[in-house]
């Protein structure tokens, strides 16, 4: 078994708590009360949608070649 990082998105929520997504991990959204939770219940969604991959014989995604640019722009609203 080796190690695979996945960065995930935090995003707080307007009645509390955190929802987290995986970018490269399509569907793999979990929530949390704290921050804390929200990773800890990331870490866990994250292994278990990587057991299912692999138990079906899928490959397994990575971010190796993925680039991140936070991208700033002017809205009229």
């Amino acid at each position: 078994m080796h190690r695979i990082s996945y960065r995930i998105l935090l995003r707080k929520e307007p009645e509390g708590g955190y929802t987290v997504t995986v970018p490269t991990l399509p569907g793999c959204v979990t929530f949390g009360g704290t921050i804390e939770e929200a990773i800890a219940m990331a870490k866990e969604a994250i292994e278990l949608y990587l057991e299912d991959l692999t138990e079906r014989g899928e490959e397994i995604p990575t971010e190796e070649d993925t680039l991140e640019y936070t991208l700033t722009v002017e809205a009229y609203a």
